[in-house]
């Protein structure tokens, strides 16, 4: 059951679609419903918050102002992790110690995270920060699911998944009927439910349907995840073809040689570590398979005409005025 009142901690930058998604549905119940929903929007230091589409949006208090919430949901896409603040992660703690329940949205599992307070834990965040996410704190459980509800713990891919969300919550509360006449308000035809994957299996992110290369797609991933990377020879005989066959499977496909493909995934995902986490360099440099941080800022740089320490320095500007106006410096 979801008490009130429910927090949404806004980081700046917040996805508004998430937010939305979160209220909207509450709202609608409360026309239903004896109990009513209440929420409060909550920043670290109550003032307004940008979006993501920068935006201002109104707060009713700061993290200081609130002494009780049901739950408190981090509402967050980019600088998730830099919003652990010293006070932000005490707050957290405190609320926790109380009996809180812990929710994140979208990229929200990073502020949790980052207070340590997902160890063990399952949890999703959306697909495009998942492997960023897996590489910075291995031991929480991520899935691939819209959401996840473990323990005293509730987290969501965002989007339109926050509404799948509070429709499962609503249907809990008060009963399927009343989460149904939500969702028709919202005009969901289906509730789907939080063991719905996401969208996120590589054979919907390639713009390829071929079974042979998804697989072998598929297994030059799981290699990157054990940092033990694959070639074509070696993918050929586990996708029961040539080497040359491959190969051309690549070339029509995709455009592209196997070697230069499989190397553009692995500089996604070290772009994905440099703009999500604040691991360094080298550990991103090694989590994806290059011999060292000077080749792999060589490599970086070819593909994406900035090396890894300019991308991290100037990948928003803007961003990170705004988020050096809200947040303290993290202590080393």
């Amino acid at each position: 059951m979801l008490k009130s009142p429910i927090g949404f901690f806004l980081v700046p930058t917040f996805p508004m679609i998430a937010l939305a998604s979160a209220l909207d549905p509450l709202r609608i119940a409360n026309r239903y419903v004896a109990n009513k929903y209440e929420w409060k929007l909550i920043s670290a230091d109550g003032q307004s918050v940008p979006d993501a589409n920068g935006s201002r949006l109104k707060v009713d208090c700061s993290i200081d102002e609130v002494d009780h919430l049901g739950a408190v949901f981090v509402c967050a896409d980019h600088h998730a992790e830099q919003a652990a603040t010293k006070g932000v992660i005490s707050w957290l703690k405190r609320l926790d110690r109380s009996g809180t329940v812990l929710g994140g949205i979208d990229s929200g599992a990073f502020t949790l995270a980052r207070a340590g307070l997902l160890e063990k834990t399952c949890v999703t965040l959306h697909w495009e920060v998942i492997e960023a996410f897996r590489e910075r704190f291995p031991n929480t459980y991520v899935t691939e699911t819209l959401f996840e509800s473990d323990k005293n713990r509730m987290t969501c891919a965002g989007g339109t998944a926050v509404i799948d969300m509070m429709l499962h919550t609503i249907a809990v509360d008060h009963g399927p009927e009343i989460a149904k006449r939500v969702a028709q308000h919202c005009m969901v035809d289906q509730i789907r439910k939080f063991s719905g994957l996401q969208q996120v299996a590589l054979e919907h992110r390639t713009p390829s349907r071929h079974p042979k290369l998804v697989k072998a797609l598929r297994i030059a991933q799981e290699r990157f995840d054990s940092n033990n990377h694959i070639n074509a020879l070696e993918l050929a005989p586990l996708v029961d073809t040539s080497a040359r066959h491959l190969c051309r499977l690549f070339e029509q496909e995709l455009g592209d040689t196997p070697g230069r493909y499989l190397l553009k995934l692995r500089l996604e995902r070290a772009r994905q570590l440099l703009r999500r986490t604040d691991i360094s360099l080298l550990e991103i440099s090694v989590a994806t398979g290059f011999a060292s941080s000077s080749h792999f800022s060589r490599v970086y740089k070819r593909q994406y005409m900035l090396t890894p320490s300019e991308e991290r320095r100037s990948l928003s500007p803007a961003k990170r005025l705004i988020v050096d106006a809200f947040f303290e410096p993290q202590s080393a």
